[in-house]
């Protein structure tokens, strides 16, 4: 990574992030954001006690990520001018570098008991049920059925992705679902490598497009977007804001404590995600004070660790929604809440009749809007709307993939380090939440917002990749072993390769306790429901008259009841 000694001279992050900032407040119209985002935007700031570049990555991932938490805090500014009246002078919005870049790889910050994602012991702290259902995280060999691989073709790479099952996407290219002679890493990536260069990616796709799997193939940019669904795509906004059908009356927030701060007291999310993207968007609306309720299958399989931060400040209950009872109880939710969160597979929802038009005209007959938030892979217009996928595969379709690969030196694809299009996607679905609600409080109705990997990836392909001069410094400083990775290392290796040299080069950024003091990037917490100290990374902006911070720990899936009511306990504290 550059230094800011080795870049300062010619890039700053601080001021490229107000530049990416700008861009995006450019398109204010399109993005449906409140007026008083363009009319304020002077009140927004970026600021970084080091003005470095972290990321070994040549897209300006810290700085994107700042300027869209530069928005998200506009956003919310004027919903606290809209709640409490306008403060006498613009709220001032400021937003650290530093804690943009630990929002981009918090997963791998989460800490449970002092343990992290990547230590090997980390799974006996994790309570709750297993929800590793099909050993899709746990086994190694399930586990590289998500992963990039070449294909029989010279210089062509298909990302096949087995997503929190396997099984389907390994019998699909002739292997077994379970192999318990294999535990050996090459020897998994020699043999699952092997059976995908059988096929050429055309193949694959048509394969992979029989099984509804999340698979694709490694674009470059220049390839994706004279694709038919990139063409299209390139040309739309980062993210949506749009009116659903219905009248409804100005919805007024709740009314809240004397006092209070926090924007979004009151207000009742439905949070239906799995996986980083979805739960973020949820996550980032339980800093601003909103009661969030996940509701998971205790059916469906997810990944426990993710739990540990992605579940951060919210409660979370089991509800199967095939059953009769599960329904029952899901509606009696439905009756109050104010935003839903659908992080599932494109149509899922609407199949179990929990769709943004149902969902419309129950808002309309209760005569309160509802702002219906939804976040995918692929986005909503084009032809590929409707396929599943995750971090990886967006980048490995838009091209990010390709452009990282060629930041290493390689004539190959490389999936970057930390799930980064994760939670710039989260927080980009959380814009589109505050705007709903900002909307829904002034102008009435109910609204549909909008989020997709692939759109924070072509945000990042917008904002412009560094310089080859500054490109070129970054690789300089960087180890041999970075440069040693290959297409089909696991994100996990990837990233924890990634983290080792940060913490290297910027061991100021991962100190603890009093020595990081108020530069401190995570913060502690007492959690009843893992019986442990948790650490979490801290909530980004820094708001004028806004208190947008955790109320509680995290807990595991079906930790809480399904209910309203009980958010008024509190049994965890902030150490």
């Amino acid at each position: 990574m550059a230094t800011m000694s080795d870049t300062n001279s010619v890039y700053s992050p601080v001021q490229e992030a107000g530049r990416i900032f700008s861009l995006l407040c450019g398109q204010a119209e399109r993005l449906n954001l409140p007026v008083e985002v363009v009319e304020k935007k002077d009140a927004v700031s970026f600021y970084s006690s080091y003005d470095e570049i972290y990321y070994p990555i040549p897209f300006k991932e810290t700085e994107t990520l700042a300027a869209l938490k530069g928005v998200e805090g506009s956003v919310a500014a004027a919903i606290a001018d809209l709640r409490y009246g306008p403060s006498p002078q613009s709220r001032k919005v400021r937003v650290s570098l530093e804690r943009a870049m630990a929002f981009g790889s918090q997963a791998y910050m989460a800490r449970v008991d002092g343990l992290s994602k990547l230590d090997p012991e980390v799974k006996k702290k994790l309570k709750g049920t297993d929800t590793d259902l099909f050993a899709a995280q746990s086994n190694g060999y399930r586990r590289m059925s998500a992963n990039l691989y070449k294909t029989k073709n010279e210089g062509e790479f298909f990302h096949i992705h087995g997503s929190l099952e396997a099984t389907t996407t390994l019998n699909m290219i002739g292997l077994d679902g379970h192999r318990p002679d294999l535990t050996d890493y090459e020897d998994i990536i020699k043999v699952i490598e092997s059976r995908v260069q059988k096929y050429s990616a055309a193949e694959l796709e048509v394969m992979n497009a029989e099984r509804r799997q999340a698979g694709v193939t490694a674009f470059t940019y220049e390839d994706f977007i004279k694709t038919p669904h990139g063409k299209l795509n390139v040309q739309q906004p980062p993210w949506k804001v749009s009116s659903l059908s219905g009248d409804c009356p100005p919805t007024p927030f709740p009314s809240v404590r004397d006092g209070s701060q926090k924007i979004l007291e009151g207000v009742k999310v439905l949070d239906l995600c799995r996986i980083i993207a979805g739960p973020t968007i949820a996550r980032i609306l339980t800093e601003y004070g909103a009661d969030v309720l996940k509701i998971t299958s205790p059916n469906l399989p997810d990944v426990p660790f993710f739990q540990l931060d992605g579940n951060m400040g919210k409660h979370a209950a089991d509800l199967d929604l095939k059953t009769e009872d599960g329904r029952r109880q899901f509606e009696e939710l439905l009756a109050d809440v104010d935003v839903l969160v659908d992080g599932y597979r494109p149509g899922a929802l609407e199949n179990l009749g929990y769709g943004p038009d149902v969902l419309s005209a129950l808002a309309e007959k209760r005569g309160k809007g509802i702002v219906y938030v939804s976040e995918n892979c692929f986005g909503y217009e084009g032809e590929w709307a409707g396929r599943p996928g995750w971090q990886q595969i967006a980048d490995c379709v838009t091209g990010v993939a390709w452009a990282q690969g060629q930041f290493m030196g390689r004539s190959t694809p490389m999936v970057p380090p930390f799930p980064i299009s994760d939670y710039g996607t989260g927080c980009m679905g959380a814009i589109a939440a505050l705007t709903g609600l900002y909307l829904r409080a002034k102008n009435g109705g109910s609204y549909h917002g909008k989020a997709s990997l692939m759109h924070y990836d072509l945000l990042l392909f917008a904002a412009g990749k560094y310089s080859e001069a500054v490109q070129e410094k970054m690789r300089a400083a960087l180890p041999p072993e970075f440069f040693k990775l290959r297409h089909c290392d696991s994100v996990d290796r990837i990233s924890s390769t990634a983290l080792k040299i940060m913490r290297t080069h910027f061991p100021h950024l991962y100190a603890a306790g009093a020595e990081a003091g108020e530069d401190a990037l995570t913060e502690k917490w007492y959690s009843k429901a893992y019986n442990a100290d948790i650490e979490v990374v801290r909530p980004v902006c820094e708001i004028d008259g806004v208190d947008n911070q955790f109320v509680r720990a995290s807990r595991p899936n079906g930790y809480d009841r399904p209910n309203w009511t009980d958010f008024k306990r509190e049994e965890d504290y902030k150490k």
